[in-house]
């Protein structure tokens, strides 16, 4: 449970700094296509856009710690 909140909320500071560091230097020549790439129906500045960017995102963390936790448990047990 920790690890998924850890993850889901590390993918959620790291999407809502990415959008508003877009906001403060639109200028930048760092792209934001990525976040379209990894997060589906994602288009930038858009308030329904933006909130279902953060459920995207906490989500996959929790899809990363279902998944990850089970196999460092399990690696560990074997080998360590």
């Amino acid at each position: 449970m920790p690890l998924g909140i850890a993850l889901g909320l590390f993918l959620v500071i790291s999407y809502v700094g990415c959008v508003l560091f877009y906001l403060l230097f639109p200028q930048a020549v760092l792209n934001h296509a990525v976040l379209a790439l990894f997060l589906p129906g994602f288009n930038l500045l858009s308030w329904p856009s933006f909130l279902l960017g953060l459920a995207e995102s906490f989500g996959y963390g929790w899809y990363v710690a279902l998944v990850f936790a089970p196999l460092y448990n399990f690696l560990v047990s074997r080998w360590g």
